[in-house]
């Protein structure tokens, strides 16, 4: 039961990284191609890491998975951010 649970989770990761990859090729400006890959990317990061906590089953890969998943989640988007606003300012657009 627990390969099934970390089948489904891998192939869910590896989804929504493929939504990603798609998104950063056929989204039409830099702002929204970041976010594709931002947003979709840590979401698909951390479902991997939910699918290998589950496959080894130990309390120190959970909570190493917790701490790689809350990583993800409070550097990617200020990254992204910061990504956006120096794109913007480099292409010299207007931000008001």
């Amino acid at each position: 039961m627990i390969e099934v649970i970390t089948g489904i989770l891998a192939l869910l990761a590896g989804g929504f990284a493929l939504v990603a990859a798609v998104g950063v090729l056929r989204f039409p400006d830099v702002l929204t191609r970041m976010h594709a890959s931002s947003k979709v990317a840590s979401f698909a990061g951390a479902l991997a890491l939910v699918a290998a906590a589950v496959d080894i089953g130990h309390v120190s890969a959970v909570t190493r998975a917790v701490f790689a998943i809350l990583f993800i989640f409070l550097t990617a988007p200020i990254g992204a951010h910061l990504l956006g606003r120096a794109a913007a300012w480099r292409s010299g657009v207007d931000r008001e």
